[in-house]
């Protein structure tokens, strides 16, 4: 129902006065959003509503920060504690989730429009308001159909810019985005295709079986590996399909370097990085892009004044896993990426450092290397996956314990051993050099 409503917008009220827009965007996503859920729409209108009063009443301060961040994120965690099931469930809660992060980021832009734009950084000025939003206008923004069920993230003046017609290749016209649209609903359409069609074979029941339990190791782990592939189609699918937003003009993205027209301001995937890379960051960095963006913008830097880097990263790491749900495997999901991340950014400094392993890295035997980098990526990025999906603790603990906890020992062995494999491969004037900078 997505792509009739950009059709529509396109054709019919892309020359529309801002009120005629809203009201099109607030009515075609209300009404998708009441299709879905019902009578719970009024969870997401309610929050709606109540983040209009506060940048009304309380103007650009901290308290009304401080008091968006509170109430969007009390009301959601008191939604998966009253909704929470140890199933993966659709309800009001999936968008609810996506509508928290789209107001508090809302109330930070209304904050940062009332500062010196010499205190800002270059996102900061981009997306800061001018003005508090009319209750229309806030409405349009919420339930824009192109990012209220499974987002992207998308700030307040992207859409105010879309709904000036400024989000066009063809000035005074819309935009020349069906067919990257379609191009984009394609590629999502594969991946859809490839979960319905291989998921059944790979499904989390699995894991809690004694068929599992009987398997030999060597087995169990590679089931991890094919399972984290598949099951994070799930996730691409929904968020390639997003080509909605391409069509709307959401996704436009001015020209590139190469001088063509780009329509990526929404990707929330890039899907070649996501297939190729062999790194965890890289895998990371090319999944729910948006998101990891919105994270970044409005938790990690704004933590500057903690002093401490690794202190902000574990806090938006944090951040993440209680955004997700109130579920242990989703804390313990988001403190394994923190201990692979930075263990694998001090193997990287290690290769870069080294002479020998840099030459190795060059070398003609790196596809092999390639081969079994990619081999130990996906294993690896299967194990935190698998309590990220099954959610409790007598669920995940159970397959863990039937790996030995393969992930945890490796990489802290890792851990340990990276400073004296430094001591051993890196130059001493390297390693002077790096203590300095």
């Amino acid at each position: 129902a997505w792509y009739p409503c950009a059709l529509l917008y396109r054709r019919f009220f892309f020359h529309q006065p801002p009120t005629v827009i809203h009201l099109y965007h607030a009515i075609s996503g209300l009404s998708l959003a009441a299709f879905n859920f019902g009578a719970q729409l009024y969870h997401s209108a309610l929050c709606v509503l109540v983040q209009f009063l506060l940048l009304r009443l309380m103007g650009r301060t901290i308290t009304m920060v401080l008091s968006s961040f509170i109430f969007q994120m009390v009301y959601l965690l008191a939604g998966y504690y009253y909704t929470a099931t140890e199933e993966y469930d659709i309800k009001w809660t999936m968008p609810q989730c996506v509508l928290a992060l789209k107001l508090i980021g809302l109330s930070f832009d209304y904050y940062d429009g009332g500062q010196e734009p010499s205190q800002l950084n270059a996102e900061q000025q981009k997306s800061a308001l001018a003005s508090v939003p009319s209750l229309l206008e806030m409405t349009g923004f919420s339930y824009f159909y192109g990012g209220f069920l499974v987002g992207p993230q998308f700030t307040l003046r992207s859409y105010q810019r879309l709904v000036a017609g400024e989000l066009t290749d063809c000035p005074g016209h819309p935009p020349n985005s069906v067919l990257p649209a379609l191009k984009r609903f394609s590629l999502g359409f594969v991946c859809l295709a490839v979960y319905q069609i291989f998921s059944p074979y790979y499904p989390d029941s699995y894991y809690l079986t004694d068929d599992y339990d009987a398997q030999p190791f060597w087995y169990r782990c590679v089931f991890i590996l094919i399972w984290a592939k598949i099951i994070l189609y799930k996730y691409v699918s929904c968020w390639v399909i997003e080509g909605v937003c391409i069509l709307s003009g959401l996704g436009y993205n001015g020209r590139g370097q190469n001088g063509e027209h780009q329509w990526d301001a929404c990707a929330n995937m890039k899907v070649w990085t996501f297939e190729t890379t062999p790194l965890f960051t890289g895998t990371i960095s090319s999944f729910n892009i948006n998101t990891n963006a919105w994270v970044a913008r409005h938790v990690f830097k704004r933590l500057k004044f903690l002093g401490n880097k690794l202190l902000s990263q574990v806090t938006a790491l944090a951040f993440l896993a209680v955004w997700h749900g109130t579920h242990s495997g989703y804390l313990l999901c988001f403190s394994m990426e923190f201990i692979i991340v930075n263990v694998e950014r001090q193997a990287q400094a290690l290769v870069r450092d080294s002479p020998l392993l840099t030459n190795l890295a060059n070398s003609p035997v790196y596809p092999v290397i390639y081969v079994v980098q990619q081999f130990f990526h996906w294993l690896f990025m299967g194990y935190p996956l698998v309590p990220f999906c099954l959610f409790t603790y007598d669920k995940w603990f159970r397959v863990y314990s039937s790996v030995y906890f393969c992930g945890h020992i490796f990489f802290f062995t890792l851990y340990l051993m990276l400073p004296y494999l430094r001591k051993a491969l890196v130059p001493t004037k390297e390693r002077s050099e790096k203590k300095e900078d």
